[in-house]
């Protein structure tokens, strides 16, 4: 018995023994219309919504675990050391500092304004060639609706950063632009900063017909945004993003560009599907 537990010790761990149980990563989900719908008749359609099965697919590696969590609670967790990434974030250079990115994921249409149609006519001096002068707006004592915290790009951010203090009204709730809509609609509020598909689909869940609104993009704005992954900024958080691009760069960027293209008008459409192939044919080749 002896010796047969020395050959045991000799022969080393058994294949169970030498098993390593698989490293957490946790998904953050918010509900981000046309990227991920938490309710209503087109749950689970949203955009991350079809790439997330396919990056767990993609590395069994991990165990993989969905967690859904408002804004607040999402750049809380990033900051923290556990393996969490969140595929529907903006890039900055304030998150650089402590967000692990990969490369870009998809396009989307820049934020604009909405506004109702009944209240348009006080838009117009600070309307040029169809565009929003939007700090010439702020200057003139109107406020603005817009969800705290929330990253619009890096043009709109630094502008929302010169308008006067008081000429926003940021809402830090779970349903935040839901809410911010509620003000609208009951004339508390006159302008609201946000994605054109996002603000349509919010309002149809409150029953506001799209008919309401007059939407105006931004002067000086970019037109197209790209989104990433996001991972916390730790070894693991920086080994995840490596592993995350290699199956970026296989997955079809027409997949992801034409489930986006589903939620605009018809329109936009063409514009931003060729908008969006041009940009990744560029980046395939970088």
């Amino acid at each position: 018995m002896c010796a047969f537990a020395v050959m045991i010790l000799l022969i080393g761990p058994t294949p169970s023994a030498m098993a390593q149980p698989k490293e957490t990563m946790i998904w953050l989900l918010r509900d981000l219309p046309p990227l991920t719908i938490f309710e209503g008749p087109k749950k689970g359609q949203g955009v991350i919504d079809q790439l997330l099965p396919l990056l767990i697919a993609g590395m069994p590696q991990y165990k993989h675990t969905l967690l859904r969590v408002n804004r607040a609670r999402a750049l809380q967790m990033l900051h923290e050391p556990s393996l969490t990434c969140d595929a529907a974030l903006n890039r900055s250079k304030e998150r650089e500092r402590w967000i692990a990115f990969s490369i870009p994921v998809f396009r989307a249409m820049s934020n604009g304004v909405a506004v109702r149609r009944v209240d348009r006519e006080t838009l117009a001096p600070f309307i040029q060639d169809g565009e929003l002068d939007l700090l010439a707006f702020l200057a003139s004592g109107e406020k603005l609706g817009i969800v705290a915290e929330r990253n619009y790009g890096e043009y709109l951010d630094a502008l929302l950063k010169q308008a006067p203090p008081d000429s926003l009204t940021p809402h830090y709730g779970n349903d935040a632009l839901g809410s911010l809509l509620q003000m609208q609609r009951l004339g508390r509020l006159r302008l609201l900063l946000g994605y054109r598909p996002e603000i349509r689909y919010q309002a149809q869940q409150q029953g506001i017909a799209e008919d309401d609104f007059q939407f105006y993009p931004i002067r000086g704005a970019e037109k197209f945004l790209s989104g990433y992954i996001g991972c916390t900024d730790t070894p693991m958080g920086r080994q995840a993003i490596v592993e995350i691009n290699q199956l970026l760069r296989k997955l079809p960027h027409e997949r992801l560009s034409e489930a986006y293209a589903a939620w605009l008008d018809p329109e936009s459409r063409s514009a931003y599907l060729e908008e969006s192939r041009a940009y990744f044919e560029q980046q395939a080749q970088e």
